[in-house]
């Protein structure tokens, strides 16, 4: 993930405020709980990335011995491989 918890925590609460503010949203119940809901769903969808990343290098591992042998390119395969599920899964990243 390429920002911080604590700037994902920032903009969780930044983005409820400011809903608040010009009216979009109401709140009935408890605020920091909303905060913690949308910033547990915004590490999520920022970590889509990290996930397929680590995905990705365990599916390479079956072509270790051809990538030290130099046999294959091991960014090419790593990119390929990561465009393939990106296109397979809709994934937008």
């Amino acid at each position: 993930m390429r920002l911080s918890k604590e700037r994902v925590r920032h903009m969780a609460e930044s983005l409820v405020g400011r809903l608040q503010q010009e009216g979009h949203i109401e709140l009935l119940g408890d605020r920091n709980a909303l905060v913690a809901g949308l910033d547990q769903v915004m590490t999520d969808e920022l970590s889509v990335e990290d996930r397929l990343n680590a995905e990705v290098r365990q599916l390479l591992k079956a072509y270790d011995k051809q990538i030290e042998q130099g046999q294959v390119d091991y960014q090419k395969m790593f990119q390929m491989v990561k465009q393939k599920l990106v296109r397979e899964r809709g994934l937008i990243l």
